[in-house]
């Protein structure tokens, strides 16, 4: 087996996979027409026309890192290794009938914008990747203002303008140079509440995907109306704002409330059934049903936030097929439609991914 240095992929050349009629092209040329398709979706490989997307994972991490753990002398951080297990989860995922996956970690949690182009160019997988950050624990100092006692965030604008342009002008790799365009801004807030700090980073996000029109992924602190309310203060439609995180034990009804305000609802832990903060795959079967008879299947969101490879923080063995494979038949057997499967694991990825 060629290791990803030997991996023509790695240098940029185009292999040759055998693909089924239904699978979307990856990589095509972003000036290719896109009559028909509702829009492009920005992926590592340039904008594709949204429907090609197919079956989407919207809440994924293919390489997640511990800012810091690469320095540390007990873990190795073997890209030809990382690329290797990655593909192999990525083929699974085709496999199983997934077409797009969305690494939702944000900037500086591992994202490895070179390595995702070469795995989207030898699986057949579309990975979009993404900007933003948070909580403001995993920030680091830089993104405070020094000059001030005690030192404040950065104002919203500030954010805004660093995640903008990587919407337009490219990701960042480090002191490097700029890849492909991000296709979502992420960002996170601290369980016990939103600091001040990251009602900047909440708005700055919003901002950025108001600007753009990227859509906005936040994961929720405290109390998720309240955190999608800031994003919508600024102007962000609901429709454009996937709230994560509502498979937490401690939701208490906000997805369904959520999803009357238009905005997305995230079931995305599928897979986790023995987490204290988590309901398990029952609970998470009821929810996906409730919303379904409440008239809300075009707004549900499933994934799993299943980890590729973690560098720095517990192993997550779970196949990013899982919720393909395990989950969506389990709904079925609760009652779930072959039409609404097809709204939640297709329509509603590609309305949300859509840049507006």
């Amino acid at each position: 087996m060629l290791t990803a240095h030997q991996h023509p992929d790695f240098k940029g050349e185009a292999m040759i996979y055998p693909l089924d009629i239904a699978t979307p092209a990856v990589g095509r040329d972003p000036a290719a027409g896109t009559e028909g398709s509702g829009g492009n979706v920005n992926t590592v490989l340039g904008p594709v026309p949204s429907q090609e997307l197919g079956i989407t994972a919207v809440h994924e991490a293919l390489l997640s890192v511990v800012p810091g753990a690469q320095f540390a002398p007990d873990i190795s951080i073997d890209r030809a290794e990382i690329f290797e297990v990655l593909a192999a989860k990525l083929r699974d995922f085709r496999e199983h009938g997934g077409r797009t996956i969305v690494d939702s970690t944000g900037m500086f949690h591992g994202r490895d914008v070179k390595l995702y182009e070469a795995l989207s160019r030898a699986t057949g997988v579309h990975i979009v990747a993404s900007t933003g950050m948070g909580p403001e624990e995993m920030l680091g100092g830089y993104f405070l203002t020094p000059q001030t006692n005690p030192p404040t965030p950065w104002p919203a604008e500030r954010f805004a303008e660093l995640f903008s342009k990587e919407i337009t002008a490219g990701m960042v790799v480090p002191r490097v140079e700029r890849r492909g365009p991000a296709g979502l801004v992420t960002t996170t807030a601290d369980r016990s509440g939103m600091t001040p700090t990251e009602e900047s980073l909440f708005r700055g996000a919003a901002r950025a995907a108001l600007n753009t029109g990227a859509p906005l992924s936040i994961r929720y602190g405290a109390d998720a109306l309240h955190d999608l309310g800031i994003v919508l203060e600024e102007g962000l439609r609901a429709g454009r704002v996937l709230v994560g995180d509502l498979d937490r034990a401690d939701a208490d009804g906000a997805a369904l409330e959520a999803a009357k305000r238009g905005a997305f609802v995230g079931v995305d832990h599928v897979g986790l059934n023995d987490h204290p903060n988590y309901v398990n795959d029952a609970q998470r079967a009821s929810l996906v049903m409730e919303l379904v008879n409440a008239g809300q299947s075009h707004r549900i969101i499933l994934s799993s936030n299943a980890i590729g490879v973690a560098k720095g923080l517990p192993e997550y063995h779970l196949p990013f097929s899982h919720v393909l494979s395990t989950f969506v038949p389990f709904l079925k057997q609760q009652g779930l439609s072959d039409e609404d499967a097809h709204r939640i694991l297709v329509d509603n990825p590609r309305e949300l991914l859509t840049h507006s």
